[in-house]
């Protein structure tokens, strides 16, 4: 027997469950209606919650900074990485986030993965959502501080934690995604921020699906609920509302030049090419100067998760554009994001591990630049799959 038969014999067992799922080709620009595997459909499945992904402004902000600083940054941040662009849209972010200082990732996932090691270690503890994202799974894996879990959005159960580790260790750390990415459901910031300051705890807030989507101009979850100045951390994606690459942590500035230091992802990983830079820091100025497009997104969020419902469809707990079509069962919402991309809407079919067994389901994106005709013929579409399948 081959050392890797083991490979093969899991990839049947996904396939025998109907779980294998091949991955689809974008033919075309990030839009409302994509070119996916050779047809052109309605897409609902991108994060590029603004419509920036292809907007010719950002294009041509990254051409112009590929011209003036070359393709690639050649080194890492902390040899001779760092190049000016970098520094301008750090800063912009600081001033953007109402935060001393930022710093920029080469993704969200990596910020978890370098931040919270920084923040605690052994003696420490962590207390998370239970639902909160992979990589601040991981990230406090690798911290080696103590994780203790609190139920999904129960500011009972977190008080109850809070309680249980008071006096215990030598710092607490409380994290949570801002709007959680499977049921788009918004964390309970503000009673999470009062009983971090009654029990002397540190604050950390993933708004990888926030950024661009809540807060004034798009500065996320803390801006929304009126608590800047009051969350120790917020890391934010550069890679969904933005439209481009990358990932950033905005805080206090002890913090962030700590991470110059300590940031493991940061210090070992070439610097973002300064065309992707340049085309972030455009996006961050259109969110500033063109609230209309998140007045839009709102308006189209609300448009499509209504049709749902009207549809009798199980939109879940969502709150934000990220609208779950709970299903539960693994091969039948498998079967749902099939069919319909047969009527041509492509909408992705999650199962577990993503989420819990018996969660299954299609979730769905909208974003600022559907139109009302796209989300007429996506919701025809759920209308007339969900019936074959038995759903509706």
């Amino acid at each position: 027997m081959a050392l890797t038969d083991f490979l093969v014999e899991e990839l049947n067992s996904l396939k025998q469950a109907g779980l294998y799922r091949p991955l689809k080709e974008l033919q075309s620009p990030q839009r409302p209606r994509s070119l996916i595997d050779g047809r052109e459909v309605i897409n609902l499945s991108s994060n590029n919650y603004l419509g920036l992904a292809d907007d010719p402004r950002l294009k041509q902000a990254m051409i112009e900074a590929t011209e003036a600083y070359g393709a690639g940054s050649g080194a890492v941040r902390t040899i001779i990485g760092t190049m000016t662009i970098h520094n301008r849209l750090e800063e912009k972010l600081a001033e953007f986030k109402h935060v001393e200082a930022a710093v920029v990732f080469q993704s969200g996932f990596t910020c978890n993965s370098g931040v919270i090691p920084v923040l605690v270690g052994e003696g420490d503890a962590v207390i998370s959502d239970e639902l909160n994202h992979a990589s601040i799974i991981d990230g406090c894996r690798l911290s080696k501080a103590k994780i203790h879990r609190f139920r999904h959005a129960d500011m009972d159960d977190l008080e109850r934690v809070l309680k249980e580790t008071d006096g215990q260790y030598r710092r607490r750390l409380i994290i949570t995604d801002g709007v959680f990415s499977m049921d788009g459901d918004i964390a309970p910031l503000p009673d999470i921020v009062e009983l971090a300051e009654k029990y002397g705890c540190m604050t950390y807030v993933d708004d990888a699906h926030s950024s661009g989507v809540l807060g004034k101009n798009g500065r996320g979850s803390v801006n929304h609920f009126g608590l800047d100045g009051r969350v120790t951390v917020q890391v934010g994606t550069l890679s969904k509302a933005v439209g481009v690459l990358g990932g950033y942590v905005a805080g206090p500035r002890a913090l962030i030049e700590l991470l110059w230091h300590k940031g493991r992802p940061f210090l070992f990983s070439t610097s973002h090419p300064p065309g992707v830079a340049a085309a972030c820091l455009k996006a961050i100025e259109i969110m500033e100067s063109e609230p209309e497009l998140i007045d839009r997104l709102w308006e189209n969020t609300r448009y499509f998760k209504k049709g749902l419902t009207d549809l009798g469809l199980d939109t879940g707990r969502s709150e934000t554009p990220i609208t779950p079509v709970i299903v539960g069962d693994e091969v039948k919402a498998m079967q749902l994001s099939d069919r319909l991309l047969e009527e041509g809407v492509f909408a992705q079919g999650i199962a577990y591990p993503t989420v819990p067994r018996g969660k299954a389901r299609v979730r769905t994106i909208v974003t600022a630049a559907h139109t009302k005709e796209d989300l007429d013929e996506a919701l025809a579409a759920f209308a007339k799959v969900g019936r074959e399948l038995g759903l509706i």
